[in-house]
């Protein structure tokens, strides 16, 4: 069974995480409005820096853009807000623990998202359970 299977690409990855959020409840997705959903293969050496992070594999995931608490209405023109997925660190976190991949995969984005709102990580579980 083993011989043939294969970790996901890229492609495949953000299909899985477009997929996962359109499950989440109807209200949590019309706020997120405009939010783009992208996968790569690991953080720029920038975002790993920024992020003070030891490696390359220690981010699942990130949120880049202006959350919701912090927009006003006279804000000038952005760019849109974004949450990255990072396909590497998610397959390694996989490999070493017991949840399903969809479920590592919608745990990261609901996370991520939550950043946009500025959620608590109570609202983001509870988020989580209402997710089909």
């Amino acid at each position: 069974m083993w011989t043939t299977a294969k970790a996901p690409s890229l492609d495949e990855m953000e299909a899985m995480a477009h997929e996962m959020f359109e499950r989440l409840p109807k209200t949590f997705r019309s706020l997120c409005e405009g939010l783009i959903i992208r996968v790569d293969d690991f953080p720029t050496e920038e975002v790993l820096d920024e992020m003070q992070a030891e490696s390359e594999f220690d981010l699942l995931g990130l949120f880049q853009g202006v959350g919701l608490p912090q927009q006003s209405h006279g804000d000038i023109a952005r760019l849109p807000n974004m949450v990255w997925l990072y396909r590497r660190p998610i397959l390694d976190y996989w490999a070493e623990h017991e949840e399903t991949l969809g479920h590592i995969v919608r745990h990261v984005l609901i996370h991520e998202i939550g950043h946009h709102f500025g959620l608590s990580d109570a609202d983001m579980e509870a988020i989580e359970a209402q997710a089909k």
